[in-house]
């Protein structure tokens, strides 16, 4: 790592933004689930913090491509973002709860991009090092995963919101201390943002990423209350969701050495066809177990590997003063349209198709990547060296 590197202070913000999502993506649905709402309700109420994600980040990177105030955006987006969600306590119906969560997001949705363009301006030209401290996101993940599935085979389900307050507040309190990062200009060598949207690789990269994220709709809405259905505890859902990140965890550490002597396009392309057969897995053989922890196992390529990838060929097509926003936009099309498209017919398809066919149009969605991924996305950098 370079010696200038502020490792655990970037670290620390990956581990309690991640510690969030271990709360939200498995046990928010679980809380929503308790208060009474449909399966299509909660699949609106979910969707919220990905729909949010479409307009968001490319506001807040915009800002901070003009005026270089990355780290002060993130931590005036936190404030907020903790100050909004209090209101979950008293809004119990749905478009209270609605407005809530549609704040939270907003504001919420802000942070990511901007801190992952941060940390890759710290980086320099070392970004195949990211994974080493991303992974401490996928810590802070593991420990809320577990530590909060056990606490609630005894606990009700009303600890989440206080779990989430708490974990906001350590997101708050992290974005203070990380420092701002030099943004490499090239002034004399930039590319207009547009001409890069035109190339095929990048539209292909954008909607591939836009469909990744769509075929793990039905996985983080409803995977939890899948794996409660199918008989099994609070906890032990805990642990799949952990061991999937332990693995993820794992590849992080390795991918420095994969990129040595796979490429990034090649790497992006494997995960794809790999997250097709683990949704299938997962809505067929959920009562199988030697199945179900093969496919958490998988979570290793269809999240760890694929993000790395993607995060590196979006670093490579965004250069110089588009970095914030070619950042923004990858979250805003792959988590914001994807992540919403996904949430959303997950919950229209779940309580009319049941839980198998839902994970097969996730499957369908990743097919569907692949095949766009490989036609331009792949096939029209293999020149490249």
């Amino acid at each position: 790592m370079p010696s200038t590197l502020p490792y655990w202070r970037l670290s620390a913000f990956y581990f309690f933004y991640f510690a969030f999502v271990g709360a939200m993506a498995p046990f928010w649905g679980l809380y929503l689930h308790s208060l009474e709402f449909n399966a299509f309700q909660i699949g609106v109420l979910m969707s919220l913090l990905q729909v949010m994600r479409i307009f968001a980040p490319n506001i807040w990177g915009h800002i901070a491509d003009h005026t270089g105030k990355r780290v002060a955006i993130v931590q005036l987006a936190a404030l907020v973002s903790l100050l909004t969600f209090i209101g979950v306590f008293w809004a119990t119906t749905f478009w209270p709860l609605f407005l809530v969560m549609s704040l939270i997001s907003f504001f919420w949705s802000a942070s990511l991009p901007l801190v992952e363009a941060t940390t890759l301006s710290h980086l320099g030209e070392r970004t195949d090092r990211y994974g080493r401290i991303r992974l401490w996101g996928s810590v802070g993940f593991i420990v809320v995963v577990i530590g909060l599935g056990m606490a609630l085979d005894h606990a009700s389900i009303k600890l989440v919101p206080w779990v989430v307050l708490g974990l906001l507040v350590g997101i708050v309190l992290t974005a203070r201390i990380i420092p701002e990062a030099e943004i490499a200009r090239h002034d004399h060598a930039h590319i207009p943002l547009r001409e890069v949207l035109r190339r095929p690789q990048v539209m292909a990269l954008l909607l591939a990423a836009l469909l990744m994220a769509a075929a793990h709709g039905p996985y983080y809405t409803f995977f939890t209350i899948h794996l409660v259905e199918s008989g099994y505890s609070k906890s032990f859902a805990g642990w799949l969701w952990a061991l999937g990140v332990v693995c993820e965890i794992g590849i992080f550490l390795i991918m420095p050495r994969v990129f040595a002597r796979v490429r990034a396009e090649t790497v992006l392309l494997a995960t794809l066809l790999i997250a097709a057969a683990r949704f299938l897995l997962i809505g067929w053989q959920a009562d199988n177990l030697p199945l179900l922890l093969f496919a958490q196992l998988l979570h290793a390529f269809t999240f760890g590997a694929y993000h790395a990838s993607a995060l590196a060929l979006v670093h490579g097509h965004f250069t110089g003063r588009n970095q914030a926003r070619g950042q923004a936009l990858y979250n805003s099309i792959a988590f914001g349209v994807g992540g919403t498209v996904g949430s959303l017919y997950a919950g229209a398809a779940w309580d009319g198709l049941g839980s198998a066919w839902t994970f097969s149009l996730a499957s369908g969605f990743a097919v569907l990547a692949s095949l766009i991924f490989a036609w331009r996305g792949h096939a029209a950098v293999a020149g490249k060296s």
